[in-house]
């Protein structure tokens, strides 16, 4: 079963997006924040064009953008907004539309791209980095091999929430209820 990267954000913010992803496919309701967040990335992309790579502690390198990543092995697929490609390596970066820090679910996601990367390059990534539209932060993140394994146990679990059909228990967080796309579906709100 392919997933997307982004299952791996979902999964860790809420299982039951996977459920209504996957087992019950509804139509989900496109939000404010998703729209406005599209949109600031298409910005930051045309702004980073511009920019010199200081605040990736990076003295050179190429820029690529909304490259698609799959990789047969990991049964993982996923558009990076954006990797660096220097002399020492291969950088990816994800943006955020958030003021918040990176949140572990933003983390997984990234590592799951550094491990695509290491695909298609056949080299490993050490390090990969955050950007926060809102804030304009950026943050540096170690892709570790517990982080790796940490992700294809993510994965290994999201396959057996789909195939097991089985509906998720619901995890308690203030506010992720508001915003989400299928808070109609899921009866508990």
């Amino acid at each position: 079963m392919m997933l997307k990267v982004s299952d791996i954000k979902q999964f860790l913010y809420c299982p039951r997006i996977i459920y209504f992803t996957y087992v019950i496919p509804v139509d989900k309701k496109i939000t404010r924040k998703m729209i406005h967040g599209k949109e600031e990335h298409i910005e930051f992309e045309r702004l980073e064009k511009r920019r010199r790579l200081k605040s990736y502690k990076l003295q050179e390198g190429e820029r690529r953008f909304r490259t698609r990543l799959v990789s047969e092995r990991l049964g993982l697929e996923g558009v990076l907004d954006m990797h660096i490609v220097t002399l020492q390596g291969c950088f990816p970066v994800e943006c955020k539309y958030t003021s918040c820090k990176p949140a572990l679910n933003h983390k997984y996601q990234l590592v799951a791209y550094a491990m695509l990367l290491e695909d298609l390059y056949q080299k490993p990534v050490r390090c990969g980095y955050l950007y926060m539209i809102m804030t304009k932060k950026v943050y540096a993140l170690d892709i570790t091999p517990n982080a790796r394994l940490y992700v294809k146990r993510l994965l290994t679990q999201i396959r057996r929430l789909v195939t097991g059909e089985h509906f998720p228990m619901l995890r308690r967080r203030p506010g992720r209820c508001q915003e989400c796309e299928f808070k109609l579906y899921c009866g508990d709100v």
